[in-house]
């Protein structure tokens, strides 16, 4: 496999070093760890990582590949950036090499997940690490002893009444958790897979904003209402960080978020491990509502190793890496969620048993293409694929956070809302 694009065409020969840029979360930390001994050694590529905080990366990643300086070869973006950056140039397509290193085999990558890494006019452009979507976690214990059963399917008016029965402030646990902390990945990522499913959108398919039509701002009023009525303390502070800590804590009866919050809760010494259950993301008007995401590896267009670079991606996302990494490190650590074989591995499903098939079933549903119930103007489930929708997402869940504390109305909230969103679509409207 690792040298299944070692001779492109006529290409002249690279330098056995690449520059690798990433975040710094646990299973990226692990792989570096991993690549000198069983990459390094093997390839004779010797790869230097720059490793920084989310927030930092993107950061540095966008200015990094906006100018085309070469700085980085490699670096991790994310399924919201791919499409973008392609558009702009800054990507190299990664189609060639995909089909040279036939080992990769890349018809085992989830579709979704090869979906939302193309760009517009059908090429690769990124290969994911790691992939997830959202459900529905909830402690089986406890809607045992309240009499209370979790339909296979919920809607999310089900969710709310189950969150006000199973609601117990006297005994310190809340009918749910959902994040209220302000942010376009925090707050803003569950909240607008509940506007999907209860028929809105961000903006039509002819870029006009549609915050304060009905249907978003009944999804909005319903979200704040139900972390409010019966929500975790301080949902203005709790994004997924702090909801997972509910959950580990026996704080929160129910948790709507991220199928990656199942692993730190099915881990050994996790308090609740072996009473959670996981159905997929509540529902209204849609037929499933789940979000996508993944952080992947894009090769920057002004790289001088792109072979090196192919390379160390081709590995880092093989089924030889998981498997390493489950002999070396333990399978409930796989950068799972972007292959199909990873699901039917005996040893991961041992290891993942209790949520691998709700996983599965909820990154398969995810349809970046159709999110709702109307034509959108680009892709993305959680999140409208423009680089403005950082900062609108951001100061949209701000005011909406303002409404959970009962600093002004949901109404108001959009309202302010809708006026920065008629902006951004105007100048799409002109392109």
């Amino acid at each position: 496999m690792l040298t299944g694009c070692s001779s492109q065409d006529d290409a002249p020969p690279e330098k056995k070093s690449i520059r690798v840029l990433m975040v710094d979360n646990p299973q990226m930390l692990e792989l570096k760890k991993l690549t000198a001994e069983h990459f390094t050694k093997r390839t004779g590529i010797k790869v230097s990582f720059t490793t920084l905080p989310e927030n930092e990366v993107r950061k540095e990643v966008h200015s990094d590949f906006a100018t085309q300086s070469g700085r980085y070869d490699v670096a991790t973006i994310s399924n919201f950036e791919t499409r973008d950056f392609a558009a702009h140039g800054w990507l190299r397509p990664l189609d060639s090499f995909i089909t040279r290193d036939r080992s990769f085999d890349q018809s085992d990558i989830l579709l979704p997940m090869q979906l939302s890494l193309s760009g517009a006019d059908g090429k690769v452009y990124a290969e994911p690490f790691y992939g997830e979507s959202s459900f529905l976690m909830y402690r089986k214990d406890v809607f045992e002893d309240l009499g209370l059963k979790m339909p296979k399917k919920p809607t999310w008016g089900q969710v709310a009444e189950l969150a006000e029965r199973a609601d117990r402030p006297e005994k310190g646990m809340s009918g749910i958790c959902l994040r209220g902390q302000p942010g376009w990945g925090e707050m803003t990522a569950p909240l607008t897979t509940v506007v999907n499913t209860f028929g809105g959108t961000w903006f039509d398919k002819n870029w006009n904003a549609k915050l304060t039509d009905p249907a978003f701002a009944d999804a909005a009023q319903f979200y704040v209402d139900l972390v409010r009525d019966h929500g975790e303390d301080a949902p203005e502070k709790a994004g997924y960080a702090g909801c997972l800590r509910n959950m580990k804590r026996g704080k929160s009866a129910m948790w709507y978020d991220a199928t990656a919050g199942a692993g730190p809760l099915e881990a050994d010494g996790s308090p609740v491990k072996g009473k959670i259950g996981y159905v997929p993301a509540p529902i209204e008007e849609t037929s499933s509502s789940g979000w996508l995401y993944t952080w992947a590896w894009g090769i920057q267009k002004a790289s001088k190793q792109p072979r090196s670079a192919w390379e160390f991606m081709s590995w880092a996302s093989s089924k030889e890496y998981e498997e390493l990494v489950g002999r070396e490190i333990g399978w409930a650590n796989v950068p799972a969620g972007k292959r199909q074989s990873t699901f039917k591995q005996p040893a991961y499903k041992e290891a993942a048993g209790a949520f691998d098939d709700a996983t599965e079933k909820a990154i398969l549903e995810a349809d970046p293409r159709k999110p709702g119930v109307q034509k959108r103007p680009t892709l993305g489930i959680q999140f409208v694929g423009i680089p403005e929708f950082t900062g609108l997402g951001d100061s949209v869940s701000q005011e909406l956070s303002a409404a959970i504390k009962g600093e002004q109305s949901v109404g108001s909230a959009l309202r302010k809302s809708q006026l920065e969103a008629q902006r951004i679509g105007a100048k799409y409207k002109r392109r």
